[in-house]
């Protein structure tokens, strides 16, 4: 079953794609929609792009294929998060959906010092 707080088309599209991970929850975080499993954020959804998870080695991989991180400005400052555009195919291809996803849910897993 899929668990939403109201969410909009996209959203409800990447969580139906994500589903093989487990249950996927949609939650409403300003003005965004935060994607989790078990309790850890692995993703957001902004303006219907998908931003994951990184750690400083996936980080690496998303710069270096020009994907810029999910940022938002406060008190006229930019501030960036751990969390980079996916790649436009990734939409096309649910394993590498998949794949993308699950190396996102790891760093969220480290992060909170969780191991598999």
């Amino acid at each position: 079953m899929v668990k939403t707080h109201q969410t909009d088309e996209f959203t409800r599209y990447l969580i139906d794609r994500l589903q093989p991970m487990g249950p996927v929850i949609a939650k409403k975080m300003f003005g965004c929609y935060g994607l989790f499993i078990e309790g850890l954020m692995f993703a957001l959804v902004a303006d219907d792009v998908l931003y994951l998870k990184a750690d400083k080695k996936s980080a690496a991989v998303f710069q270096a294929n020009n994907l810029p991180p999910f940022s938002y400005s406060k008190k006229g400052k930019t501030i960036c998060l751990n969390y980079f555009q996916s790649p436009d195919e990734l939409l096309e291809n649910d394993s590498e959906l998949i794949d993308w996803a699950n190396q996102a849910f790891s760093c969220a897993l480290n992060s909170h010092g969780v191991s598999k």
